[in-house]
């Protein structure tokens, strides 16, 4: 537990070392003394401490001091730390000055000079006021704090990352905050948020993910300037193929440019896992694989994959930043990406109001309000179930004339048997509409009916999803949606694969070019479940080990 400070101020060199070492005889083993020469050193290292969440129990200030007065020293501070007792250190001829710093700034208490002996006129007043601090004040969170608002999409950004990679944070939301809002406007970033506090006094300023990667600890770069089998993409079949590769002795390394986990990451429930009876969240499933993979020995490095390569016999992985990754042999698990609602507003509100996925994190923002869920798969499903905890009332907007359509049975009968989620179906959003929030959604009944409007405070969208196949460049075979081909239906679509010199045929998960292979739901034919996901990520080990042998 970080010690609460006291801060005493005083111009007077003799002045302030008779007050720092009688505050410290008294009370060095349950506060932190400190001590500033001037009215501007002591404002700075109280905008130092705010910045490090370490709270100030009490300011013991003189009142004549150049520059800047006992009481206008308080009166800056207190929007730090407005809870904070006050003490002001006065001469005879300055009582009045302490009278007027009690209606001026909520003056606790002004003692004269000298206090001797302190045990009878210092330790019991400062006794008082310290201890009805502490009944009234919670100690600050220690660890990481993200001051943030609603209204910036940055902000939901950074705590969806933070949370996803498992890093614990505090939130702060700095319209409801004063006194971070006053830090942070006096430090000059208002316009910039979010802004992110580490426990060592340090900060960052609307970080991009790499950047915050690398300052939470997360790994960013490769350790060995070669492996056997390079991972990109850290959902169940990315996740997967880590585990039983580094299990079975390959140098194995793993590229997630977000959290391991992947879209089924962001699932609240999967309740058909084989092993789980009462279900899994994805977030707990991916942490317990990631574990598991670096148990092995695999390493997970949080940076984006731009680029593959192929510089026989090897083959070249390219991140973002700016580096490669020279392997063997690499597996392709870079899954879906969330398909796009192109309907007026969408863009203006994103993240302020409307979300692509689960969005756990604001499950707390939007309590007891009403929200929707754009989608009818199993994902929109279990995203319905989960916010039916929180909100007031949840509406599914289905595009078809029944989720049996598209959502398992067992989401089906718990959606009907949850009192607060009404599912609307043959309907589409025509639009949202909102100033700095979402405020309403417009509605049309398919195909062609008149138009509603729906008041929601959120809107969560599960709308389908298309392969993440950009970073390729033409590399690889795709069909026609942009899904990777592989094995047999290589050889269906066009005999030997383009560009193929080899003998054998494909083996079964291997790409158009031979060494780079692909699992999980960015395979053309996969059947876009955890469950199959996992066994491709894990069956296509099997197969790399076959080709490490040609080569």
């Amino acid at each position: 537990m970080v010690k609460p400070v006291i801060l005493a101020v005083d111009d007077d060199p003799e002045v302030l070392g008779a007050v720092e070492r009688d505050l410290k005889q008294h009370y060095r083993n349950d506060y932190r003394i400190l001590k500033a020469g001037s009215g501007r050193e002591a404002l700075d290292a109280a905008r130092q401490l705010k910045e490090r969440g370490t709270p100030v129990a009490l300011f013991v200030v003189d009142e004549r001091m150049p520059g800047m007065s006992g009481t206008e020293l308080l009166r800056e501070a207190i929007k730090f730390f407005p809870e904070s007792r006050r003490v002001l250190l006065t001469a005879y001829a300055d009582t009045q000055a302490a009278i007027s710093g009690i209606n001026d700034v909520g003056l606790d208490h002004y003692l004269l000079k000298p206090w001797d002996p302190p045990a009878e006129r210092l330790y019991p007043v400062l006794d008082d006021l310290l201890s009805d601090w502490m009944s009234h004040v919670r100690l600050p969170y220690e660890g990481i704090r993200v001051a943030g608002a609603r209204s910036s999409p940055r902000s939901f950004e950074v705590k969806e990352f933070l949370s996803r990679n498992h890093v614990p944070y505090q939130w702060i939301d700095v319209d409801r905050d004063e006194p971070t809002r006053e830090l942070i406007r006096s430090a000059g970033d208002a316009a910039r948020l979010p802004i992110v506090f580490f426990p060592d006094g340090t900060r960052l300023v609307a970080p991009a993910n790499p950047q915050l990667a690398e300052k939470v600890g997360l790994q960013t770069r490769a350790l060995l300037p070669f492996y056997d089998l390079a991972i990109v993409g850290g959902g169940p079949a990315g996740l997967a193929a880590a585990v039983y590769a580094a299990s079975e002795g390959l140098r194995t390394v793993l590229v997630e440019q977000s959290a391991p986990g992947g879209q089924a990451g962001t699932s609240s429930r999967i309740e058909n896992y084989l092993g789980f009876p009462s279900g899994v969240s994805g977030a707990d499933l991916a942490r317990r694989a990631a574990t598991q993979a670096r148990r092995f020995g695999a390493e997970v490095i949080a940076q984006e994959a731009v680029g593959v390569r192929r510089e026989d016999p090897y083959r070249v992985v390219r991140l973002a930043d700016g580096t490669d990754l020279s392997c063997k042999a690499v597996v392709l698990a870079t899954g879906v990406s969330v398909r796009m609602l192109e309907v007026p507003g969408v863009d203006a509100l994103l993240g302020i109001g409307v979300y692509y996925g689960a969005a756990m994190t604001e499950a707390a923002t939007y309590r007891a309000q009403d929200i929707c869920i754009v989608g009818a798969g199993n994902s929109a499903g279990q995203g319905a179930l989960f916010f039916s905890r929180y909100a007031r009332r949840v509406t599914m907007l289905v595009r078809r004339k029944s989720l049996a359509d598209s959502m398992s049975r067992y989401l089906i009968d718990r959606i009907a048997a949850t009192p607060n989620i009404e599912v609307v179906t043959g309907a589409e959003v025509a639009a949202v509409c909102g100033t700095g929030r979402l405020e309403k959604i417009v509605v049309r009944k398919v195909p062609d009916g008149p138009d509603r409007e729906i008041e929601a405070a959120a809107m969560f969208i599960f709308i389908g999803a298309r392969p993440r196949t950009e970073m390729l460049g033409g590399l690889i075979e795709l069909d026609e949606k942009g899904y990777v081909l592989t094995g047999r239906d290589l050889s269906a679509a066009a005999g030997r694969p383009r560009g193929w010199t080899l003998d054998r045929d494909p083996f079964p998960f291997e790409t158009s070019v031979p060494g780079i292979f692909a699992s999980g739901d960015v395979r053309a034919g996969s059947s876009k479940r955890v469950a199959a996901a996992v066994g491709e990520g894990s069956g296509t080990v099997g197969v790399v080990h076959t080709y490490l042998e040609t080569v």
